[in-house]
């Protein structure tokens, strides 16, 4: 039996049936790193090592369900404390929107360069797209590696579950706003730049990046236009050409950091058009 299927879950939250919970042992096979049994050598004498297990357990507890895994590509040697993404949603919906779900986001590493990183996140069920949140001081927790971990944690969980509305309030104004043609074309010509930091001639046009992949995203709204961009940049599939002229198709982004980096940018950018 799963966690989400051992509770009672109000008949309302349709994340469920688009995304199953995750048990321990499926956590375990996903991202293996997140139940690394030590520290690696390289970190210091005030590190403190906690097991994602208690980690887990503790957050599960606190009503989130872990919904995703995934662990970043390592050098031989590495993989054992490589940098891991936790997706958890709460098992009560604290988000009150029709296509999205708010979730929180834990990323990780056991080799000491990094501290236990909380983001508040989306999920939109509808194209399985994950989204990476943030205002300020709202949306991003770092938590030490050092003094109650377990209890900072979930306690930052809590803090951004708390202010989920403000991400709904967002989503609402960026569905309110209406860009028009040459305004999307900016949005896009941003999330190029964004994508393609290092060079001026990115393989693809802006106008393939606003190319729509469902009807859902059908609308000249800035959370459409948004969503419409934003699985083009981290899924990739789209037909360009290098500088050489030879035709490629743009990858998918696997690396947590990029990841988080263009998520956060793209969302950023959107905000941006909503006066955030």
């Amino acid at each position: 039996m799963t966690f989400a299927s051992s509770l009672n879950l109000p008949s309302s939250s349709h994340a469920w049936a688009a995304r199953s919970s995750l048990s321990l042992q499926d956590v375990a096979r996903l991202a293996p790193a997140a139940f690394a049994d030590q520290a690696a050598d390289t970190t210091g004498p005030r590190y403190v090592f906690i097991s994602a297990r208690d980690i887990l357990s503790a957050l599960m507890d606190a009503g989130f369900a872990p919904t995703a895994a995934v662990q970043t590509r390592s050098r031989a040697g590495q993989g054992a404390h490589a940098r891991h993404m936790l997706h958890f949603q709460p098992v009560v919906d604290l988000l009150s929107l029709d296509d999205v779900l708010g979730e929180i986001v834990l990323i990780n590493s056991h080799d000491g360069r990094s501290a236990y990183q909380l983001r508040a996140g989306l999920y939109r069920p509808v194209c399985t797209n994950c989204m990476l949140t943030g205002f300020g001081d709202f949306g991003l927790v770092h938590v030490g590696h050092c003094g109650n971990v377990v209890a900072n944690v979930v306690e930052a969980a809590k803090r951004i579950t708390r202010d989920f509305s403000r991400v709904g309030d967002a989503v609402e104004a960026m569905r309110a706003t209406t860009l028009t043609d040459g305004q999307q074309l900016d949005f896009a010509r941003e999330a190029l730049a964004l994508r393609f930091p290092a060079t001026t001639e990115p393989p693809v046009q802006p106008a393939q990046l606003l190319e729509r992949r469902r009807l859902a995203d059908v609308g000249a709204d800035v959370w459409r236009t948004f969503n419409a961009v934003q699985e083009h940049v981290l899924r990739g599939g789209l037909l360009g050409r290098t500088a050489q002229g030879r035709a490629m198709h743009t990858r998918g982004i696997r690396a947590i950091r990029e990841n988080v980096r263009l998520n956060t940018g793209l969302w950023q950018a959107a905000l941006r058009r909503i006066g955030r």
